[in-house]
């Protein structure tokens, strides 16, 4: 099979579809790997690096387009992305199209198959090409939650973690899964006192476990509440495989918290958790509403491309390998990530998402 591998366009976007390594195992098994030039540079891998394992370097995306069959990438096409895309292409790239209409009707339109992700399944409910990045963002957004608290930022002057005869910072997650999970680590570690709203009893034990200073609770509405105006930095975590994310934090309780409070919806890209939520990218990552810094960039990981990279190639390489070859529909967990089949739409819960 021809497989493309485009040098993604969204804003600030570093990463990469898969890292040389990965391409290798491709072509050892005698696929030709087409890699737009410079779609590796911000992960660290110049052009050299892809044609030292067999890739062929094209100069532009409409060359790769034109010859590809399966297209690699990681964030959903945008722009003249869409002009290139053909009926008989596959692609294969994060795509969250239950909060996106636009970009679902136009790959209708277009009439490819899509397999997204983020809703390939195993049969326990595990999504396995969405764990490294979820984990990715977890941690940033601790980190880049710590940083807006400070008052450069706009945010209240707190240091999260606090420090002797200063308070700790207090944050609430909203969501105890891989994201969330990943966000409670990083911010106990701070040192900041942690809640964490989570329904399964498993991961409310394993959170509490993090230690002293986290808290894992039943997600009663009451709860929310109540922690929401209580917290310094607030991170919704919350996901539906496929859906729109639930909302569980109105604009009333966002206008219970302090100024200068933190909000960073990791679920912004499937709609948002949190109803003052609104998607921005890392050139413009940050509004005020309410007094409140609002932090919705929807590519988190393109923060750190390098590492983001090298995590999502480890875990995407085995369903490359299965999408590229004849019978890739008679895989389970690859059957269940398809979103479009020849326009059409086959994932249940995006069907339910538009009707």
């Amino acid at each position: 099979m021809r497989i493309g591998i485009p040098r993604e366009i969204k804003p600030l976007e570093g990463r990469v579809g898969l890292i040389p390594a990965a391409a290798h195992e491709l072509t050892r098994q005698g696929h030709e790997v087409l890699v737009e030039q410079a779609a590796g540079r911000l992960s660290g891998y110049d052009d050299q690096a892809y044609r030292d394992i067999g890739a062929r370097i094209v100069p532009d995306a409409a060359a790769l387009y034109g010859e590809a069959e399966l297209i690699l990438k990681v964030k959903e096409p945008v722009g003249p992305e869409l002009e290139l895309l053909r009926s008989d292409h596959l692609l294969f790239s994060y795509l969250h199209l239950a909060a996106n209409p636009p970009l679902l009707s136009r790959l209708r339109e277009i009439g490819l198959t899509a397999v997204a992700f983020e809703t390939v399944e195993d049969a326990n409910g595990y999504l396995p090409l969405l764990a490294p990045m979820s984990d990715i963002a977890g941690r940033l957004a601790a980190q880049i939650g710590a940083t807006l608290l400070l008052h450069p930022a706009g945010g209240k002057g707190l240091l999260l973690g606090g420090l002797p005869a200063a308070e700790r910072g207090r944050v609430v997650i909203l969501g105890g899964g891989v994201v969330g999970g990943s966000a409670a680590e990083i911010a106990a570690g701070y040192g900041a006192e942690v809640v964490v709203f989570e329904r399964r009893r498993n991961r409310l034990e394993a959170l509490r476990a993090l230690g002293g200073n986290v808290t894992a609770l039943y997600p009663y509405t009451d709860a929310i509440e109540r922690e929401v105006a209580r917290a310094d930095l607030l991170i919704g975590a919350v996901l539906i495989a496929g859906e729109r994310a639930p909302r569980l934090v109105s604009a009333a309780m966002v206008r219970t918290m302090q100024p200068g409070s933190v909000i960073i919806d990791v679920a912004v890209d499937q709609g948002g958790c949190i109803e003052t939520t609104r998607p921005t990218t890392y050139a413009d990552p940050t509004y005020m509403v309410a007094g409140v810094v609002h932090f919705g960039v929807t590519n988190m990981p393109g923060a750190v491309p390098k590492s983001a990279s090298q995590a999502l190639s480890a875990a995407l390489l085995p369903y490359a390998q299965r999408i590229a070859r004849d019978g890739w529909r008679e895989q389970p967990e690859l059957r269940r990530g398809i979103n479009l089949s020849a326009g059409e739409i086959v994932h249940p819960a995006l069907r339910r998402s538009v009707a």
